[in-house]
């Protein structure tokens, strides 16, 4: 079994920027595949970014070139750094592992456990 705790959301002015936790517990934490989703009010869940155990990166082309996925595995740990970032990131950010390091990461799916998720809000 495996907790996720998201934190470091809340308000930014457009442009600025913010990085998201995600802190696991649970053994074998490093042997999972880990994403990060988003939601935004009357939206469908959507993918932002993901990590594989052996550190390649995946992202949606949204945020591709201002957002970057990291793990650390000694803290159990990944984060979502954000930069420039704009009124349209606003969501509640949700925090993903995949046992199975499915090649189709961006499939909402394809997660077993999911963090209670962190409200990101970017002012115009």
């Amino acid at each position: 079994q495996v907790q996720l705790v998201e934190s470091g959301g809340g308000l930014v002015q457009a442009g600025g920027s913010l990085r998201l936790s995600c802190a696991a517990s649970g053994r074998a934490f490093n042997r999972y595949a880990m994403g990060w989703f988003r939601q935004a009010p009357g939206k469908e869940r959507e993918f932002v970014a993901a990590i594989r155990s052996g550190g390649s990166t995946y992202y949606a082309d949204s945020v591709k070139g201002r957002f970057t996925i990291s793990r650390d595995v000694a803290k159990n740990t990944v984060y979502l750094e954000m930069n420039s970032l704009k009124p349209e990131d606003t969501a509640v950010y949700y925090c993903a592992a995949d046992r199975y390091g499915s090649v189709e990461y961006e499939k909402g799916e394809e997660y077993e456990y999911w963090g209670q998720g962190t409200q990101v809000t970017v002012s115009s």
